[in-house]
């Protein structure tokens, strides 16, 4: 006969003593986050301010001593002046940025995420190797390479043409590496469930994974288009002849060592950033999925 010992009335087991979470920041950590980010956005801002309140201005009220916020009668017709300008052609070298910014984009998209899918997911011994002679690309500054491609390129009579501004540029080890990096962290079921149907490496990548993966390809473009626009030694280097001037090139034609026009710069600039604005406030957040997607851990 087995006895229990009596249960002693009101006895409890010992608590264990909750601990407190000290919940950092509260108000002060929001304020100074708050304060941060004003700062950052006020040195962010300053340029833009800078490049509207000069290209609305005259060149004395730019270069004078007399320091005023904004000007005290805004020069309106500075915005048509680039357009109005003889001696360059500033319309069709936007047209010519355009064009060459919308063929590089798709080219580069398109000929990098085959190169990155191949090196992920097409089994070849060498594959690392070639992968390897990919990434030593990025260690050659672009400029070195200006000569050779400029004599076949002149050779290939692409001078002046939209072939020779886009073709020499189409492959790019740093987005090849991003296409390859994204690609390795794809669903390998979905391809595999491809092949089932019967799709070949070209059938899955075309069917199955561009579909799947058009935030980062939206996001690639972004960043693509930019590079693009922005330009300047290459198209330098091509566009001799005036009417293939890009952009950039026609920007740096209104400052010579005879005269600056001072406000003809800051308003040609401020019209040539509009479209950058546009790309950048309408897909920005694609830019910070494709950069979480690629599998890059800072």
């Amino acid at each position: 006969m087995t006895t229990t010992a009596p249960e002693v009335s009101g006895s409890r087991p010992p608590s264990v003593p909750a601990r407190r979470v000290r919940r950092g920041g509260g108000v002060m950590s929001s304020t100074g986050l708050y304060v941060a980010t004003g700062v950052a956005a006020f040195f962010f801002l300053v340029p833009f301010y800078l490049l509207i309140r000069n290209a609305l201005s005259t060149d004395p009220e730019i270069t004078g001593e007399n320091w005023k916020f904004f000007p005290g009668h805004i020069q309106w017709s500075n915005i048509t002046e680039p357009f109005d300008d003889p001696t360059v052609d500033f319309g069709q070298s936007m047209v010519n940025s355009l064009v060459v910014g919308i063929l590089h984009t798709v080219g580069t998209l398109f000929v990098c995420s085959l190169a990155g899918y191949g090196l992920a997911r097409i089994p070849y011994r060498h594959a690392d190797k070639v992968f390897y002679a990919v990434l030593v690309t990025l260690m050659v500054p672009a400029a070195v390479t200006f000569v050779p491609s400029f004599v076949l390129v002149s050779s290939l009579g692409w001078v002046d043409s939209y072939r020779g501004l886009v073709v020499p540029g189409l492959f790019s080890g740093f987005t090849c590496f991003l296409f390859r990096q994204y690609f390795l962290g794809f669903p390998k079921e979905l391809e595999e469930a491809a092949r089932v149907d019967g799709l070949g490496h070209w059938g899955a990548y075309w069917r199955v994974v561009v579909p799947n993966s058009l935030n980062f390809f939206a996001a690639i473009a972004t960043i693509t288009f930019i590079n693009g626009w922005n330009s300047f030694l290459w198209p330098l280097v091509i566009g001799q002849d005036p009417g293939a001037w890009t952009v950039q090139v026609a920007l740096s034609s209104y400052m010579t060592n005879q005269t600056v026009n001072y406000h003809l710069i800051f308003m040609a600039t401020a019209i040539s950033i509009l479209p950058l604005l546009f790309v950048f406030l309408f897909l920005q957040r694609w830019l910070v999925q494709g950069i979480a997607q690629t599998g890059i851990k800072g």
